[in-house]
């Protein structure tokens, strides 16, 4: 690697260790290096090798994808196009989570989009944090417990997530929701 690569990689270690309030040496600690390593790899004055880093990333926890995939030189990305929205739906359900990774964040925020009767499965979905969102456009049905409720555009919802939920899509149009979760379950 050159110089250059060096110094990309020790600013994204340095910038993924204080989002996750680690000093150098309870992450040496935790990824069982001593704490001179990750100060050298954060300066740029060492090449770590590929197992070595996923060590120290295992310690954070992050994975080697997600560091990688961080935007250049610790700069938080800020503003996103439509194109940069990060796909990660599946079947007839699209969301759309804004940021490629939710490393280090407190919210997911999503567009979702429901195809016409498409939903988030027959098992209620349970997991930690809350979550809300707007219906934009088309009809959804919200289950949450023994709860059921059809929104439309401008009607919202806001619950536990530790309750039990699903979502399904109403009518002959697609459903658009805007949504948010925290933290990240997705």
């Amino acid at each position: 690697m050159t110089d250059g690569v060096n110094e990309k990689i020790g600013a994204r270690l340095r910038q993924i260790r204080q989002r996750n309030r680690l000093s150098q040496r309870a992450l040496a600690k935790r990824a069982g290096v001593v704490n001179s390593t990750i100060s050298l790899i954060e300066s740029g004055q060492t090449n770590p090798s590929v197992g070595a880093l996923k060590r120290i990333l295992d310690a954070i926890p992050i994975s080697l994808a997600d560091f990688f995939s961080l935007t250049e030189e610790g700069r938080e990305q800020i503003f996103f196009r439509n194109e940069d929205l990060t796909e990660i739906g599946k079947g007839g359900i699209s969301y759309l989570q804004i940021g490629n990774n939710t490393v280090g964040r407190s919210v997911q925020i999503l567009k979702e989009t429901y195809t016409p009767g498409s939903d988030t499965g027959k098992v209620k979905l349970i997991h930690a944090g809350e979550e809300g969102g707007i219906i934009i456009t088309g009809r959804l049905e919200v289950t949450v417990d023994d709860q059921r409720r059809v929104l439309g555009p401008g009607d919202a919802y806001y619950f536990s997530s530790l309750r039990p939920h699903r979502f399904r899509c109403i009518g002959a149009e697609p459903c658009e929701v805007v949504s948010a979760c925290s933290p990240p379950s997705f």
